[in-house]
């Protein structure tokens, strides 16, 4: 049935201010540290570490702290669907996040306090992530949820105006102030940011989680799996022991891939061979199972395919903060005039150009690129809007790849250059990720609000394991060989090896998008059944 755009145009929550408010001075927090996080890695705590493999062990730390960061979201989502609900899970993990920063400031010499401190935010910022991007879907319902997709972009302007100011002012409070300073501050921020929400609590619809449900998303898979038919294997049974018996490999690697890396390559195994098993027996547990339980697995079962689709993206976007950032380090940086006054940009501020950019796109796109293709005929739907992100961040690598190739052979190359790959790469992001928080929130099932956001942020999980193993097996010999065949360097193939990546993932989630059928997943004002809308 086609969205009905003359419905749903209510009135604004008015506590939607508190929750963006909010999030616009913890993501300032949590990108202040993060932007400075590779530069100081190199520059003051990883010194222990001989200067050649210095680059490598920091941007080994930094997407280790990404993949915990959006590894968290599963126990954030889990805690506020099964007991506590959104907003106590919210505040009470914003304080073990405060924590954090606490402790990088004061540890900032300090290898196992700081490593402690990251662990606390990654704990802190992963496990609210999810949650209070579903907390601003449940402020809205039938009656006005066409607003959401205004509050949500206006959630990702916010997030991306504290990133912008944190991107600039935090290299020049590292370099001039030293880093108990620029890790102080995020900490300041993130607690003002606890105050805010916490001052608009009896003002937000609170969602009660959810009570044992015997047609829960686990439960039905347990039945489809092992439900026998006469005459029939039980090929799904199979795929999902597969997949058991690979992570257990996995964790058995972990010993030389090291932890990280084989224990998110477990999880992704069990998630996969699981969800594949799944719906391939997934008809045996009708009569066990209402036919609206089977088919809400079934839903999240085509969401997850989504999902697993954009984590390439991710792998590329989230390098922007650590490969970038070490390719400009090798680059030149002008002396700029604006306005008389003369500064020099460093390589860890080229990434304000991201947030900068976030925020004249959201508007721009509105006001003018959606307009513009429907008045051609053309409807921006989400899983096309994604689909042309996902190729746009190929493109800002292949750019990003010529500058390497240029400065390999020899060809000064100013900083200045990196401006088109992240205007490519800015685009991308407000394609996909603004755009997956409206569809994640959209096509969950009641039920699992919470944990279905957590799946989305697992994307980001994933992507920086793909970047982890790309890492480490480049340091392979029969690898380094081939490289070396290319005449390309390492970094320059690795940089068109993700291009790649992200162009081929891209034709098939259009693809897959061709087929897809959405949903619409809000509350109903009077109990209404989720309804299948046009895509």
């Amino acid at each position: 049935m086609a969205l009905d755009h003359t419905e749903g145009n209510g009135p604004l929550p008015r506590q939607i201010p508190y929750i963006i408010a909010n999030e616009a001075a913890e993501r300032f927090s949590f990108y202040g540290m993060r932007n400075i996080l590779t530069p100081f890695l190199i520059s003051t705590l990883l010194l222990f570490v001989p200067m050649e493999d210095r680059t490598g062990e920091a941007k080994h730390v930094f997407h280790t702290f990404v993949i915990g960061a959006y590894f968290t979201p599963l126990l954030g989502g889990f805690l506020a669907d099964r007991f506590f609900g959104k907003y106590k899970t919210i505040f009470w993990l914003s304080l073990f996040y405060v924590l954090g920063h606490a402790c990088l400031a004061v540890f900032e010499d300090n290898l196992n306090g700081f490593y402690f401190g990251l662990f606390l935010i990654a704990l802190g910022a992963g496990g609210i992530k999810p949650l209070v991007s579903a907390f601003v879907g449940d402020q809205f319902d039938k009656t006005n949820k066409n607003r959401a997709k205004v509050v949500y972009d206006a959630f990702y302007w916010c997030i991306n105006f504290g990133s912008f100011f944190a991107s600039l002012l935090m290299p020049l409070l590292l370099k001039n102030y030293g880093p108990s300073v620029a890790f102080g501050v995020p900490g300041i921020l993130m607690a003002f940011a606890v105050l805010i929400f916490w001052l608009g609590r009896n003002k937000y619809v609170h969602v009660p989680p959810a009570p044992p449900n015997p047609d829960s998303l686990t439960r039905v898979a347990r039945t489809a799996l092992l439900a026998r038919q006469p005459g029939q294997g039980r090929p799904g049974l199979a795929v999902a022991v597969l997949g058991v018996v690979g992570a257990v490999v996995s964790l058995l690697m972990s010993y030389s891939w090291g932890f990280v890396i084989g224990a998110c390559t477990a999880l992704v195994l069990l998630l996969a061979f699981g969800g594949i098993g799944t719906g391939m027996q997934l008809e045996r547990a009708r009569g066990k199972h209402s036919d609206e339980a089977v088919e809400g697995v079934r839903a999240v079962l085509r969401v997850l395919i989504v999902f697993a689709l954009v984590t390439p993206f991710w792998s590329l976007f989230d390098q922007k903060a650590s490969t970038w950032i070490v390719q400009a380090n090798a680059m030149t940086s002008p002396v700029l005039n604006v306005f008389g006054w003369e500064f020099q940009v460093l390589p860890a501020q080229m990434q304000a150009l991201n947030p900068l950019l976030v925020m004249l796109l959201i508007p721009f796109n509105n006001l003018a690129i959606f307009p513009l293709l429907r008045a051609i005929g053309i409807e921006p739907t989400a899983l096309r809007r994604m689909t042309t992100g996902i190729a746009l961040s190929g493109a800002a690598w292949l750019v990003i790849g010529w500058i390497q190739l240029s400065m390999d052979g020899g060809t000064p190359m100013s900083i200045l250059w990196q401006l088109a790959p992240y205007a490519l790469l800015t685009m991308a992001e407000v394609l996909v990720s603004a755009t997956g928080l409206e569809f994640a929130y959209s096509q969950a099932p009641a039920s699992m609000k919470g944990s279905i956001m957590a799946f989305w942020t697992l994307a980001v999980t994933v992507g920086n394991l793909w970047v982890l193993i790309v890492n480490a097996s480049v340091k392979n010999d029969a690898v380094m060989g081939h490289i070396e065949n290319s005449g390309l360097s390492p970094i320059a193939f690795q940089m068109f090896f993700f291009a790649g990546f992200a162009l081929v993932t891209a034709i098939v989630f259009a693809l897959y998008a061709m087929r897809y059928k959405m949903v619409d997943n809000y509350r109903g004002g009077n109990g209404g059944k989720p309804a299948q809308v046009a895509q």
